[in-house]
């Protein structure tokens, strides 16, 4: 039936048509819900029975557990605050609409962006998106405003993607890049202790909060020297304050079983980020600094506090701006986790440290690439000159 109804439409976006100047716009929507049918005809090709369309589905899919638990835990934290008791739907439901609108102007804002350029470069819009457009709103706190979202979400495609070609041609992750712009153009509504619950009250949802109230994270607690309150319950399960879909673990880890068993994102890079972050944290922890309480936190709160859990699961294993090479990806993904603990520990100024982190190895992943892809032709040289 899907089929059919495209097969109906298709020539009016067909040169001659009288919609031809939507053409891509139609393309796009067309290879969205059905599999493409067209194949190489010459020179050696590689078939497979996934596009980069179905890849992205399936890391939007991932993202869903982690997604639901950020809903469920901005209701939780908004009731827990405000000294109400509610149902697990009164606070999923509050959750769902103060994270919905964020989504919708997520894509919104993303996607009209992309079809404009296809339609100006007259080339198919292209799939990136679909994961960006998801992840931006889980990866700012809960009081981010809506038109600074549409403003980080636009600075991050025009300026971290299209300017660079594209979907696959970026070297800085789009959506760690809108983060980044957020932190750096309006600090106060991205760090802190005011901006990781929400105080408002939705349709009747929820309870409005007074003006004053805040609750830190654990991290930024840690931090300011202060000791943390939350149990290792709460960090696995997920319910501390923190960005919308950061905090749960255990929603992060069934993501993390999707992306493997699809063989979407590298095991090696996770694996090697949570070794380099493991060990640098242990390493803090014997001989840092006793004044410095981040120093001290202990490698499993570091792991599974903050972004750390989420950015070695679904941002570092990026394939477009990850490392490339096998023993690449082990480099890239333990550099990461290393320089993110570094970060947290010292510089109490910035508690979180895995955008940064990230952002920094996209940049060097080529190097990384280029070094070992130098070292395999150097031996080979070598082996052939011997022979």
């Amino acid at each position: 039936m899907i089929k059919k109804f495209f097969d109906t439409i298709r020539p009016h976006f067909q040169p001659g048509g009288k919609l031809q100047s939507f053409h891509s716009v139609f393309d796009g929507l067309e290879t969205f819900a059905l599999v493409p049918n067209t194949t190489s005809k010459t020179g050696v090709s590689i078939h497979d029975a996934i596009d980069s369309k179905r890849i992205m589905s399936f890391v939007v899919i991932a993202l869903i557990p982690a997604l639901l638990m950020g809903m469920y835990n901005i209701g939780f934290q908004n009731y827990k605050s405000a000294g109400v008791e509610a149902t697990f739907f009164e606070m999923f439901f509050y959750g769902l609409i103060v994270t919905l609108p964020k989504i919708i102007v997520s894509y919104g804002v993303g996607l009209g962006i992309e079809f404009v350029v296809a339609q100006w470069k007259k080339e198919e819009i292209q799939e990136g998106f679909l994961v960006s457009g998801i992840l931006i709103p889980m990866i700012v706190p809960v009081g981010t405003p809506l038109w600074m979202i549409g403003v980080a979400v636009a600075f991050a495609v025009i300026f971290a993607k299209e300017i660079y070609g594209g979907t696959g041609m970026n070297i800085f992750n789009p959506a760690l890049v809108a983060r980044a712009f957020l932190f750096f153009a309006w600090p106060t509504k991205m760090s802190g202790d005011s901006v990781w619950v929400s105080t408002e009250s939705w349709f009747g949802l929820g309870r409005q909060l007074a003006d004053g109230y805040t609750a830190a994270t654990p991290l930024g607690q840690a931090a300011n020297g202060q000791l943390i309150e939350a149990s290792m319950t709460d960090m696995v399960t997920g319910l501390i304050p923190g960005s919308i879909g950061e905090t749960s673990v255990i929603a992060i880890a069934i993501g993390a079983a999707v992306l493997l068993w699809t063989r979407i994102a590298s095991w090696k890079i996770m694996l090697s980020v949570f070794a380099g972050g493991a060990l640098v944290a242990a390493l803090f922890d014997a001989f840092g600094a006793a004044e410095n309480v981040s120093a001290h936190l202990g490698v499993c709160q570091h792991l599974f506090l903050g972004g750390f859990t989420f950015g070695a699961v679904f941002m570092a294993t990026d394939p477009v701006t990850s490392a490339r090479t096998e023993k690449g990806k082990f480099v890239y993904g333990f550099l990461i986790g290393a320089l993110a603990i570094t970060i947290r520990v010292l510089n109490p100024g910035y508690p979180e440290g895995m955008m940064l982190a990230i952002l920094f190895m996209n940049m060097f992943a080529p190097l990384i690439d280029y070094c070992y892809v130098q070292s395999n032709i150097n031996k080979r040289a070598k082996r052939m000159k011997q022979e």
